[in-house]
């Protein structure tokens, strides 16, 4: 039994399914509203606050004090030294563990992707006080300097970034023919340690970069273990600011969105060219 459908019926019903496209856009165009005033509308405010530090006047003098505070730009400099550190730290793990995993052991993935997504789980204060508690006494006592706990600090950055770089990593693996690489470097003679930095790493290199980006995110704006380990660090002076200042805040507020959002388009950007490739 066979069932045709008249030109006449599909006349009658296209009036119906442009109005439900039209229905469905309208929907979809007051959804994308909503969440883009929802958060520009407090971003522009802010910017708007962080204007008027001068009286009767808007401009940017709430910058220039900010910039020419004189512990800005050592804990911008000691945030963006941690940044680099637990990045490269971060890799070191990250990259020979998702390879390996790939490569030989498939079926260790679940555990590492569990191991991977405790940072989410675990609360920030229930971390760093169980460190300051494990690290805080004898032998260790990696907490009784600024620079053990500076050391320290970057270690468990690299553990707050393994979610996304984990992810990342694991994408680009799962992008490339990680089986036939390998094989034919060692074919060619090549070690292990040629392969994963000659090799698996030019071919990550996207992946890296957006995984290295969203950490490079997360320890700039990073405010409660390093209120605990290390004072000097720009969340901490984020928050010092507050206590003490009007406008300031509003504007390292602003500064702050701008790096984020900065980092977000480097990653957009790349992500295009090597699609383009």
């Amino acid at each position: 039994m066979t069932f045709s459908t008249s030109p006449n019926q599909i006349a009658a019903k296209a009036p119906e399914a442009k109005a439900t496209v039209k229905q469905n856009r309208l929907w979809a165009g007051l959804i994308f509203l909503f969440g883009l005033s929802y958060f520009l509308i407090p971003l522009a405010a802010t910017f708007y606050w962080s204007l008027r530090a001068e009286k009767g006047v808007l401009g940017f003098e709430a910058y220039r004090r900010l910039f020419a505070d004189a512990n800005f730009v050592p804990s911008f400099s000691q945030s963006l030294v941690n940044a680099i550190a637990a990045i490269l730290l971060s890799l070191l793990l990250i990259v020979p563990t998702a390879y390996w995993v790939t490569l030989r052991l498939p079926k260790l993935r679940p555990v590492i992707e569990f191991i991977t997504l405790l940072p989410f789980v675990i609360p920030a204060v229930v971390l760093v006080f169980g460190i300051i508690r494990l690290y805080g006494r004898p032998p260790l006592l990696w907490t009784s300097t600024y620079d053990s706990s500076r050391v320290l600090l970057v270690c468990v950055y690299a553990a707050l970034s393994f979610p996304y770089m984990f992810r990342s990593v694991d994408n680009g693996l799962r992008a490339m023919d990680v089986r036939s690489l390998t094989e034919a470097a060692l074919s060619l003679g090549a070690g292990w340690p040629t392969i994963l930095f000659q090799v698996i790493f030019p071919n990550l290199r996207v992946a890296l970069l957006s995984g290295a980006l969203l950490t490079f995110a997360i320890v700039i704006g990073e405010f409660t273990i390093a209120l605990f380990m290390a004072q000097k660090t720009l969340g901490p002076y984020m928050a010092n600011l507050t206590r003490s200042k009007v406008y300031e805040p509003s504007a390292m507020a602003i500064v702050a969105f701008a790096i984020t959002w900065a980092a977000m388009g480097v990653i957009a950007y790349i992500s295009r060219e090597r699609k383009q490739l």
